[in-house]
């Protein structure tokens, strides 16, 4: 009994070897190398048209194009069959169909002819895609390969709870890739994990989680946990931490331009590492992490409160617009509708390196024509300087957003402010009594105390008052003079370290601020010879003497851009914060003095405005007297005055009205 139950093991055992070597035989395949192609060779061709069934098609080959493809050469082959007669020839999505002559890979169907037949096209040698194995790793590459001729059969980009708008703004952001992106439906079967096959799909994925955007396209090649596909870039981005995924086939769309292949993209089995000219490659079982990016969005109108969660891929020109279009659609979602309304965000992004520190930011956005988007351009900006900055590598592990927005017009107009002194000296308290006037409300007081600085120059100043998204109206001026715009101006600042801009980032102004600063005399954005060297000008440090826009100093020995006595200087400032949007600004002058001078001039004015209060007082008792004897006068009856000519002239006259016309002369 045991030893037959030992057998009956020992042959399941060996039952169960002979099968897997069967299967590793089974994904084993002979190359057929490029120069042993030869023209008028036929094969077939896999792809999936409906569902996870792969289907075969016709190929025969009809010559060698020598290096003409991004990473080498291309087999110029004419497709055929029933699968190329329903669909019309080859379709988006059907990149990375594998090509087999006498039972060996020749490559994969990556490119098609342009206005041409769209049964003729180009097979990528499967020898150059196994090459993206053996890359070594490398951050994005930049070597857009391209050939006005040859046409790569697109990977189209499928979108799942993407709106047309927020697509559309995604394209705007990157209009350099060309997108084609189309509106795709899940599968019952997208939960369902399926190991990656040749002639299969396979998706890379951009967004992911309760959004997903990606492109689908065909195994070419899989060795163990490797596989190839695609036979073209996808992005060319180099090496790659792209979101692979299972992906069904729902149907193939034919088209006027080219038909392409709607489908699901399913579940997460693997990321794509490499997208180069040859193709993508990638590894399964290996889960690459992203950019989480969670949002917590209000409408407070409609009582609605939706929290969503999306992982974005890390890359630097990338994850900046996934991000903000993750977000602008799930604005638009949550508020079903368009159009007006005032918004307030805060978000924090956090570092992966536990020595660099999170980033936390709250404003305020109003918006007459589309809130959504508004509110979206600080987020998308703050990410890309932030990824994108000239000092160290600030990789992203976390953004988290919170968002309430409504339709009312929550802002303020600033209309009336008043200084407690305007002779000061360093280190004094200017009380500013600002009067703000929301949109249909009643006008509110705030006070700002602004600090002169300990260390604030002797002389006279101007004491900008403004809301915090303003531009103060002397820089306003000097743009015009100028003909300067935003960009140019953010050209030309000039940063010492991470630290000035992190700083800078996370304390630029709120829109729902008042702010108060000091501002130089006679600002000027950029250097000039000024008429007279009796006026000092405050300047953006970094400019040539003789600018052009966009011109910057050049750098001297030992010298980095920005280095000047005057660069750790900034304006000092006071800002407080309002539940409003606060619009305009306005300005005091200011005189800063020795605390002896000011004590003097203080001492001085206020006699004069004893002088003056006494001088008021007199000329009001004054009026007073003349109003009451006035009053007095109107008061007795009058009395009529004997004539001295006529004694009886207290008679009552006889004579007419001189309107009497009868009685006037010619």
């Amino acid at each position: 009994m045991k030893f037959s139950h030992s057998w009956r093991r020992y042959r399941k055992t060996i039952l169960a070897l002979f099968f897997c070597s069967a299967l590793s035989s089974a994904q084993a395949v002979d190359f057929m190398p490029v120069q042993d192609v030869q023209t008028g060779m036929e094969g077939i061709a896999k792809t999936v048209i409906v569902g996870d069934t792969i289907s075969n098609f016709d190929v025969k080959v009809l010559g060698v194009m020598k290096d003409k493809g991004p990473s080498g050469h291309l087999i110029l082959a004419k497709f055929s069959g029933p699968v190329m007669e329903q669909t019309g020839g080859i379709a988006h999505g059907m990149s990375g169909s594998p090509v087999y002559i006498n039972g060996k890979l020749v490559g994969a169907v990556a490119y098609g002819w342009g206005f041409a037949d769209g049964t003729i096209g180009m097979i990528t040698p499967i020898e150059d895609m196994v090459k993206l194995w053996n890359i070594p790793y490398e951050k994005n590459l930049t070597n857009t390969w391209s050939d006005k001729q040859l046409i790569p059969m697109k990977t189209p980009l499928m979108a799942y709870g993407f709106d047309k708008m927020a697509m559309d703004y995604f394209k705007s952001k990157l209009p350099q890739y060309n997108y084609e992106t189309y509106d795709t439906a899940s599968s019952s079967s997208d939960d369902i994990e399926k190991p990656l096959e040749a002639g299969g799909s396979v998706a890379a994925l951009l967004v992911d989680g309760d959004l997903k955007l990606g492109a689908i396209g065909t195994v070419t090649y899989v060795d163990g946990k490797q596989m190839v596909a695609f036979g073209h870039p996808f992005l060319k981005h180099g090496s790659a931490n792209y979101f692979m995924h299972n992906a069904s086939i729902f149907t193939v769309v034919k088209s006027y331009e080219s038909a392409f292949k709607l489908g699901s993209m399913g579940r997460e089995v693997g990321t794509v590492t490499e997208d180069r000219g040859a193709g993508i490659a990638g590894v399964s079982g290996t889960i690459s992490s992203g950019i989480p990016v969670r949002f917590h969005l209000k409408d407070i109108d409609m009582g609605r409160d939706k929290r969503s969660n999306v992982k974005v891929i890390e890359d630097k020109e990338m994850t900046p617009t996934l991000a903000a279009t993750a977000l602008y659609n799930m604005l638009n979602k949550t508020l079903d509708r368009s159009g007006e309304g005032t918004a307030k965000i805060t978000y924090t992004i956090t570092p992966k390196n536990k020595e660099q520190k999170p980033l936390t930011r709250t404003n305020m956005f109003y918006s007459s024509d589309s809130i959504s988007e508004k509110t979206v351009d600080e987020f998308y900006n703050v990410i890309d300087v932030l990824m994108n900055n000239r000092f160290i590598n600030y990789e992203i592990t976390d953004i988290n957003v919170e968002i309430e927005i409504t339709q009312d017009k929550k802002t303020a107009k600033l209309v009336d402010a008043s200084a407690s002194s305007t002779i000061v000296s360093p280190g004094d308290t200017i009380v500013v009594d600002v009067t703000l006037e929301p949109y249909r409300g009643e006008k509110i007081n705030k006070e700002v105390f602004f600090v002169v600085p300990k260390d604030q120059p002797l002389g006279k100043y101007t004491l900008e008052v403004r809301g915090g998204g303003e531009i103060p109206l002397p820089y306003i001026l000097e743009k015009q003079k100028y003909n300067l715009t935003d960009e140019i101006l953010r050209r030309l600042k000039v940063y010492k370290d991470f630290d000035d801009l992190f700083d800078e980032l996370q304390k630029t102004d709120t829109n729902n601020q008042i702010v108060v600063e000091i501002l130089e005399d006679g600002i000027s954005l950029v250097n000039e010879e000024a008429s007279t060297k009796s006026v000092k000008k405050a300047k953006l440090q970094g400019v040539e003497d003789k600018p052009s826009p966009g011109d910057v100093k050049k750098k001297k020995d030992n010298e980095d851009l920005g280095d000047g006595k005057d660069d750790d200087k900034k304006n000092d400032k006071t800002a407080v914060d309002t539940e409003y949007i606060v619009q305009g600004d306005g300005q005091f002058t200011i005189h800063v003095m020795s605390v002896k001078d000011r004590d003097k001039a203080l001492a001085k004015r206020a006699k004069e405005q004893v002088k003056m209060e006494h001088k008021l007082e007199l000329e009001d008792q004054s009026n007073k007297k003349t109003t009451k004897s006035s009053q007095s006068t109107k008061d007795k009856p009058a009395k009529e005055k004997p004539s001295k000519e006529d004694p009886s002239s207290n008679k009552p006259s006889t004579d007419k009205p001189a309107n009497d016309s009868s009685e006037q002369e010619a």
